[in-house]
């Protein structure tokens, strides 16, 4: 077992980290990690052009474990932090654990069984009953089972929710208003291959009316901080109308989440996922994003993630006040439980410039200018490279302006002003981030 371990020669007082992940989550996480005087030197893998600016970018896929291993070895790693979850859904924390040359360094994730949570919306859901823990009723079905689903759906009360069992690159979900309709795209989710493989099993749940937000925790297995709420914005048009993206911007914390909300979510969902883990002795040392519905002032979980969650992580990790890599360390070396968490107390907001026709098909190489008259911002990059010292899109979300302020219309008016200051071809942005939010009371 890699962690924990009080062993200073492995996790020395400076230590040499590589980041995986080539997004706005990893900026993030670098930017945080790369302040740290625990950190001798950042590798990001891929990386992108935001992330060149606090490590060393190294051009290795995040599912590419032989030669992650290698880059490993050769340059002295002590510590590994995963972003996305595709290598944790893939089992990276498995191939260190049964490797010699590599069992002795210490990898921020779950388990392959852990990563299990995101990766099977069938698995979750029976976790989550197992362990008592508040969401909705649900039923899994399959192809031969197709019929049985379609029943169920009859059961249910408008509108219908659908989830891929696998993951789907976030397309997974569907909400639908009409019965036939739901039953038509069962079918094609179960029978047409809609999603791939990752529809070959789909979970139908009960709708449940409310209002959404994430709860981020950081564990060892057995001890836990809780990180700052968060609320993000999926979808493309203002209102909340249009297709789902990867996330237009976030808000934190979140206003109704109040300390007796927290305390519910602490003691129902919480307390028994962690506890959960340890009795069915599942090795997990890493995030835990908890999406939730506030429903009438009861939290209920909608799905977990194994990772920190993109563009939450943007308005998450700036508000954190203590050295994220010394909790990281503390989980290496059994330390964890001991160490003090403190978070800043500024409302942090962030809004993301993405490219013109996202969700749908965009073009990347679009020349991105005005970077340099940014100010009372962070940037950070999400789809960019760098190419003859200029900086281009290279992906549909394009980079994440988070700001701070004491409350949320004056740190979204800083994020705002600066989203206007960067141009690129095609550039949109939301501009009512935080809009079903204003009405509520802190």
């Amino acid at each position: 077992m890699c962690c924990p371990r009080r062993n200073t020669e492995i996790y020395p007082y400076r230590m040499n980290v590589l980041v995986l992940g080539s997004g706005g989550r990893e900026h993030a996480l670098s930017w945080k990690i790369s302040q740290s005087s625990l950190c001798e030197k950042l590798f990001i893998a891929p990386g992108n052009a935001g992330t060149s600016s606090v490590g060393q970018n190294v051009d290795i896929s995040v599912n590419d474990f032989p030669t992650i291993k290698t880059f490993v070895l050769e340059n002295d790693i002590n510590m590994v932090v995963v972003g996305p979850e595709d290598p944790l859904v893939n089992g990276i924390y498995d191939f260190f654990q049964n490797d010699s040359a590599l069992s002795d360094i210490c990898l921020i994730g779950p388990s392959k069984e852990g990563a299990k949570l995101e990766g099977s919306k069938d698995y979750s859901k029976q976790f989550m009953m197992r362990h008592n823990i508040p969401t909705a009723a649900y039923g899994s079905f399959t192809a031969e089972t197709l019929k049985e689903g379609c029943d169920f759906l009859e059961t249910l009360n408008p509108p219908y929710v659908l989830k891929a069992d696998g993951l789907a690159a976030g397309k997974g979900v569907l909400i639908l208003d009409e019965l036939e309709t739901a039953k038509a795209e069962l079918k094609a989710m179960l029978t047409e291959a809609k999603f791939g493989k990752a529809s070959s099993t789909v979970v139908i749940e009960e709708f449940l009316d409310g209002i959404e937000l994430s709860v981020f925790v950081l564990t060892d297995g057995k001890n836990y901080k809780v990180l700052p709420s968060a609320k993000d914005y999926k979808r493309i048009g203002e209102g909340d109308k249009g297709l789902n993206t990867g996330g237009m911007g976030a808000i934190s914390p979140v206003p109704f989440a109040d300390s007796i909300f927290m305390e519910k979510v602490e003691n129902t969902i919480i307390k028994p996922t962690v506890f959960g883990l340890q009795e069915e002795n599942i090795d997990y040392k890493g995030f835990i994003f908890i999406g939730l519905m506030n429903v009438g002032g009861e939290p209920f979980v909608i799905e977990y993630n194994v990772r920190m969650g993109d563009p939450e992580t943007e308005v998450v990790i700036p508000r954190i006040k203590s050295d994220l890599l010394n909790l990281f360390r503390g989980i290496a070396m059994g330390t964890f439980g001991e160490q003090d968490f403190y978070v800043d107390e500024d409302v942090a907001t962030t809004v993301m410039l993405v490219s013109g026709g996202y969700p749908e098909s965009y073009e990347k190489g679009k020349e991105i200018v005005g970077l340099e008259e940014v100010e009372n911002s962070l940037v950070f990059h999400a789809g960019t490279k760098e190419d003859n010292q200029k900086v281009l899109t290279n992906g549909g979300r394009v980079m994440a302006l988070t700001s701070f302020g004491r409350t949320m219309e004056e740190a979204l008016e800083k994020s705002f002003d600066n989203a206007k200051k960067i141009h690129f071809d095609g550039k949109y942005f939301r501009r009512d981030i935080g809009f079903d939010l204003k009405e509520e009371k802190v």
